[in-house]
């Protein structure tokens, strides 16, 4: 379970510079999603063995006339109020603002680790400019350039210090299922569809993560911990932006679970919001099963109005394109069994396990017929293959120009394995290795 952090400022002073160049160290394990609106940002990063989502929040204006900006200070708070520590980043070339007063007052009654990051500094003269933000009232800080990433080493290495110990999930075996999505998909009356007929056989279990439930299900053969993100209790004292808190649900659920039933409202289709729920369990490497709600209220539907359907969600998903895609109706319960159904399957493509002898076997005579391309003259030879030790589909291929492997090729490979062993639902992740 991987903590959150926060970077907040007033605008323009090189927050999502910072973020990028943040998201950009570790390649093999981070990436980002564009957020909805100007200037929020999502995704994963690593340092010194300690993993952690960012938030790149919008520009703090305080008591600003500008509508768009009060909806940005509404989303830094809650992202202030959601994280567990933040990055608090000022600018040396202007100086303390009255802005930066703002902020810092509203970070003096946070009761979370405030780190101070003054950026552009990147001289001598700057370093010592920077005395000044000491006024603000919040202790040390650290300079950085975060144009060049002058300085992001000390502040990092201050950061994992400060972030809380990783949360230690129960022992259960049984998996646990994420239900994320926006407001108003029909996420509660899926769960109300699910267990409300047979209390009995249902258990509220508290999970590992802030505020979050598990309610433990068991019925028709099926057994499994169900993750409520509708469920966790709403912030008293933070007048809520509904879509922007969706997302901050979704992030603590989909760290937390093993499979995503992502539900989405037919008649809206699978928009940016959505769209970015998706590449945040993609990212994390969670299985996903895609839940079409409320069909029922589609209107002019014709005989392959599923199948275009379909194919436009296709596409706007695409390189990850095998994903279980069904149809539902929670009110009429058309098919919500079918979703758990398919939920199981995915979660056991999610943990299979390809024995070595059997990949190689079958991996090998492809490639010797499809090679890789040569890339400036030179030929890439791919001598074995094996699956990584980890809790979902990772594959090494080990060759003699592991960087000659493009995209292209590794795409190759991965359409491969899904052709041959069945990973519909799950990311697979392709590493080529030095042999």
């Amino acid at each position: 379970m991987s903590a959150i952090v926060a970077i907040v400022g007033r605008p323009n002073v090189g927050k999502s510079t910072f973020f990028n160049r943040l998201i950009q160290r570790r390649e093999a394990i981070v990436d980002a999603v564009s957020g909805v609106t100007r200037d929020r940002h999502y995704g994963k990063s690593d340092w010194n063995g300690r993993d952690f989502s960012i938030i790149d929040t919008g520009g703090y204006v305080l008591g600003s006339d500008d509508v768009f900006e009060k909806e940005i200070d509404k989303q830094v708070e809650l992202a202030i109020d959601e994280a567990d520590a933040i990055i608090f980043m000022v600018d040396v070339e202007t100086g303390v603002t009255g802005m930066d007063e703002d902020v810092a007052k509203l970070l003096r009654r946070v009761n979370k680790p405030v780190l101070l990051a003054v950026n552009k500094v990147d001289n001598a003269k700057r370093a010592e400019d920077a005395v000044e933000f000491y006024s603000l009232g919040l202790g040390d800080y650290y300079t950085i350039a975060s144009i060049n990433g002058s300085g992001t080493g000390e502040l990092l290495d201050a950061l994992v210090e400060v972030l809380p110990e990783k949360e230690k999930a129960e022992e259960s075996e049984l998996p646990r299922f994420a239900v994320v999505g926006r407001p108003n998909a029909g996420k509660s009356s899926f769960i109300n569809a699910l267990i409300g007929e047979d209390r009995y056989i249902v258990t509220d279990v508290a999970g590992t993560t802030r505020d979050s439930i598990d309610t433990k299900y068991n019925r028709f053969g099926f057994e499994f911990n169900l993750v409520d993100t509708a469920g966790i209790r709403r912030k008293a004292k933070v007048k809520e932006d509904l879509e922007f808190y969706s997302v901050m649900r979704s992030v603590r659920a989909i760290e937390y679970c093993d499979v995503c039933l992502l539900v989405l409202d037919a008649t809206r289709g699978f928009d940016g919001q959505v769209q970015n729920i998706f590449w945040l369990a993609q990212r994390n490497n969670k299985g996903i099963v895609i839940l079409v709600n409320k069909w029922d209220l589609v209107e002019n539907k014709e005989t392959n109005s599923i199948k275009q359907y379909t194919k436009k969600i296709k596409e706007a998903m695409e390189p990850f394109t095998d994903v279980p895609i069904i149809f539902i109706s929670v009110l009429a319960k058309q098919r919500i069994f079918k979703a758990i159904e398919t939920a199981v399957e995915v979660y056991k493509n999610r943990s299979k396990k390809v024995p070595t002898r059997k990949l190689n076997d079958i991996m090998l005579p492809l490639i010797e017929n499809y090679p890789p391309p040569a890339y400036k003259g030179k030929f890439v030879k791919i001598k074995f293959c094996t699956q990584l030790p980890t809790p979902y589909p990772q594959f090494a291929f080990f060759c003699n120009l592991p960087q000659y492997v493009r995209d292209p090729y590794k795409r190759f490979l991965e359409n491969k394995l899904r052709e041959h062993f069945d990973f519909s639902g799950v990311p697979v992740s392709i590493f080529m290795r030095k042999k």
